[in-house]
């Protein structure tokens, strides 16, 4: 009868195993599901399903309601931008036509050009200025660079790095590139990593949670991610990750959530929402509240 009950308690209990430098703990239904984990964990590494996602947005019609809040210090609003906007795709082609907007408080410049940075690099993200011809969506290498960039096209680019590529090692970021591989030697005692099975928006998935141990956080610049694979293809469905880091010339703390659908074959982002608190060189801290929300997809 002891030996019984001991049997039974082992058995609820999740285990852990290693890979590479890291302990991984997996829940009783990973276990009992069998799952490859240093497989799994290398496709994770080399996963390139999340930025096609955004890719595929290139090749479709759809509808966008965006929600862009700006604050003050004491996180009241100074400013706010609400939209409807409609990508059509004609003849391999793409415009945005913007349906309805309501805007108030500072969000223009005089010159028509948006008066925060933040604004302006979701803008260029989400936003289709004039006709944009000849894309795809391969992704081949999903890597981003600032090299021969300055200003804030340079800082475009570093919010695409962490966005699109969160957890890789992330050339040209002054102070923090090497804080960012989650995956590395360096980084193996600075975080908790679970495998866990979940139901996430319809779908049965695979979900890989990863959170900096405390008494850490400054050592790393990913300070929680959760990801969430459907199991039929591992395909990204979700995921919510909190960025934080402070290099002196520049500091950010960024909460995002990103939401995918099926559409035919592919799979799209139908939401993404960000708050973010970001100062750069030379410019004011800007706290804001963006949320996406994107639907009526069609092909061209």
């Amino acid at each position: 009868m002891c030996a019984l009950w001991v049997q039974e308690i082992s058995a609820q209990t999740d285990s852990t195993l290693k890979h590479g430098h890291h302990y991984i703990t997996l829940s009783e239904v990973v276990v009992k599901k069998d799952l490859d984990v240093p497989s799994f964990i290398k496709r994770i590494q080399n996963d390139t399903s999340f930025y096609k996602a955004f890719r595929n947005l290139r090749l479709l019609n759809y509808t966008s309601l965006n929600d862009i809040r700006m604050l003050d210090k004491k996180g009241k609003l100074k400013a706010h931008l609400e939209s409807r906007t409609t990508q059509n795709r004609n003849n391999g082609c793409r415009t945005m036509t913007v349906e309805e907007e309501t805007v108030s408080g500072d969000i223009y410049k005089k010159d028509g050009t948006y008066n925060y940075y933040t604004l302006s690099m979701y803008a260029s993200l989400f936003f289709t200025a004039g006709k944009i011809c000849g894309e795809d969506n391969v992704v081949g290498d999903a890597s981003f660079s600032v090299s021969g960039k300055k200003g804030m096209e340079k800082h475009k680019e570093q919010l695409k790095m962490l966005f699109f590529n969160p957890g890789s090692r992330i050339r040209g970021l002054p102070f923090m590139s090497n804080k960012t591989n989650m995956f590395s030697k360096r980084l193996a005692d600075d975080y908790t990593m679970e495998v866990d099975y979940e139901w996430f928006n319809g779908y049965d998935c695979y979900v890989f949670k990863q959170k900096v141990i405390p008494g850490r956080e400054s050592n790393v610049v990913i300070q929680e991610m959760v990801t969430w694979f459907r199991d039929t293809d591992m395909s990204i469905m979700g995921r919510n990750y909190t960025l934080k880091y402070d290099a002196g010339v520049y500091d950010f703390n960024v909460q995002m959530e990103v939401v995918m659908t099926p559409f035919q074959s592919w799979v799209v982002p139908n939401l993404i929402r960000y708050n973010g608190n970001w100062k750069v060189v030379s410019k004011k801290r800007e706290r804001g509240i963006f949320t996406a929300t994107l639907f009526n997809f069609s092909a061209e």
